[in-house]
């Protein structure tokens, strides 16, 4: 049951922001913070779909161990790739709210980047072991929640100053999101079902993304309406 359960919920997340993030490249008429939305949508479902596919194989054939070095690379692949899918949030952020300076911020969000992956790329994660040390498990992830940090920050500021209601909640997907990730990396391998925070963490992707679109569409249909009140005037 857990097997169809799961891989009918991963199949409708991976599928949801792949479709939502590939709708946004094609359709955002050349504005850069919808494309780049639209990236980060399909960038976040491949990188977990590295993951996911391998688990969900395993758990239909109910053995996680003939698995562990494809579930461990996804992992390491999908580790990656979230980074950079806040990494781009940061900038969307940038264009969406005319950000012209704050230099050394960017300076810090793409070094907080850059450290992650490198965290991530060195042998000592051991990746493909199902006793992978949770030292570097912490290692890793201190300046991904950096990146985290900042970002719930600064898109919770320029909503509200803003008053951005189409984005006025991104900052609680970025919450969200990592409140139910921290526990994962913490007690997952001790108590198996703080796994279940993983589905939670899934929503509050797919809202993102979808938030991304829904913002997309009223703009131009808001631009729609003035081009053709140009018209009659």
């Amino acid at each position: 049951m857990q097997a169809i359960m799961e891989t009918i919920f991963d199949i409708g997340y991976l599928g949801a922001v792949i479709i939502l993030g590939a709708l946004m490249i094609k359709n955002c008429r050349g504005d850069r913070q919808f494309y780049l939305f639209g990236i980060m949508g399909v960038l976040l479902g491949v990188g977990d779909a590295f993951h996911l596919v391998p688990r969900i194989l395993a758990l239909h054939a109910g053995d996680m161990e003939s698995y562990a070095a494809a579930l461990g690379i996804g992992k390491m692949i999908s580790s990656i790739t979230t980074a950079v899918y806040y990494t781009l949030l940061y900038m969307v952020w940038r264009i969406r709210y005319h950000i012209t300076d704050k230099y050394e911020l960017t300076i810090v969000v793409y070094a907080m980047l850059a450290l992650r992956v490198v965290l991530c790329l060195l042998p000592f994660n051991q990746w493909t072991s199902l006793d992978a040390p949770l030292s570097w498990g912490i290692y890793r992830n201190i300046p991904f929640i950096i990146l985290g940090v900042i970002l719930m920050v600064i898109l919770y500021q320029s909503a509200k100053k803003e008053n951005d209601t189409a984005f006025q909640w991104m900052w609680l997907t970025v919450v969200i999101s990592f409140v139910c990730y921290i526990p994962v990396v913490l007690f997952a391998e001790t108590i198996p079902a703080v796994g279940m925070l993983m589905l939670p963490k899934a929503c509050a992707y797919v809202w993102a993304v979808a938030m991304g679109y829904r913002a997309m569409k009223q703009k131009q249909v808001l631009s729609g309406y003035l081009d053709r009140f140009k018209v009659i005037r």
